[in-house]
């Protein structure tokens, strides 16, 4: 394990006790819930956040705050050792540089965290798509997670998602300025979608009970195409919403107009062909977990936040 001054990089506030759970990326979407749901059990958390800015708000709901760099495999290995279970979520790579490149450094890092730890259950937030392969964007990155976590000793249960709902809030902007919500699936096409409040739910489910499933696959209450999103955010708005379908070849131009890298573009792209062909097969979703939150109740949270 690489060593590093603790001192310089993790920032704990407060630490007064043993946490029993501990949570990655506790202040984004599927963080933030998973967090929301402990605390309303009664559960001690600690929220591990790059930044310190939102301590102040979790700390007033009852959670504690460490401040460390995903990077820093010493730092994450302290937090982890006060954990009886831990939630591991990989971050998204800032998209100007090498996606794929940067993502496998943090799984590294956080499975390097978790050897030693003694921790009695892991939780893994994947994906559906998970497979091996390089360059297809979280797909193969996220494979390579479950099976590092798989190695290790610890009890685990790994969380795969279908498409979020969450992901349709990158075309805001455009909604809102020109009532156009861009899509790289048709515009008809039907596909499993799942709000990260579900997610969080079925995570905190997970962390405090025995004897769980290892792999769990989660939906949301019924299919949904493009035109769905569009209809609830003109339901939302009051004002017409129509769906703009990017065409195949123009994806990895898109990515990269919106900021992505040459190679993060190109392994986005891959990822969206790969779930283009999934989505347009039937998927069996008999097995899967269901969750509550329909579509318009996902956009319409979006703008009471």
């Amino acid at each position: 394990m690489q060593k590093s001054g603790h001192e310089k990089c993790c920032k704990l506030l407060p630490f007064k006790n043993k946490i029993m759970h501990i949570i990655t990326g506790g202040t984004g979407r599927v963080g933030s819930a998973l967090a929301e749901a402990l605390l309303k059990k009664g559960e001690k958390v600690t929220i591990i956040s790059r930044s310190s800015k939102s301590a102040k708000d979790w700390m007033s709901k009852g959670a504690q705050i460490a401040v460390v760099d995903i990077y820093d495999t010493a730092a994450l290995h302290e937090i982890f050792k006060t954990g009886k279970s831990i939630f591991i979520l990989n971050p998204p790579a800032d998209p100007m540089t090498n996606t794929p490149v940067q993502e496998r450094k943090t799984v590294t890092s956080l499975v390097e965290a978790l050897k030693y730890s003694g921790a009695e259950k892991v939780v893994v937030e994947s994906t559906l798509g998970a497979q091996p392969g390089d360059n297809i964007g979280d797909f193969g990155v996220l494979y390579e997670l479950e099976q590092g976590v798989a190695k290790l000793s610890y009890p685990y249960s790994i969380i795969r998602p279908t498409y979020y709902m969450s992901n349709w809030a990158e075309s805001l902007p455009s909604v809102k300025e020109k009532g156009e919500l861009m899509s790289f699936y048709p515009a008809d096409l039907k596909m499993p979608m799942v709000a990260p409040k579900d997610i969080g739910e079925l995570a905190a489910r997970l962390m405090v009970e025995q004897n769980t499933p290892k792999l769990n696959s989660i939906v949301g209450p019924e299919m949904y195409s493009p035109n769905d999103v569009a209809a609830a955010f003109s339901k939302a708005l009051g004002k017409n919403v129509k769906v703009k379908v990017i065409p195949k070849d123009q994806w990895k131009a898109t990515y990269k107009s919106i900021g992505f890298s040459e190679e993060g573009a190109e392994s986005y792209a891959r990822m969206t062909a790969i779930s283009l062909n999934a989505f347009e097969m039937p998927i069996d979703t008999t097995d899967f977990i269901k969750g509550k939150i329909t579509l318009q109740e996902y956009i319409d949270s979006m703008f009471k936040n």
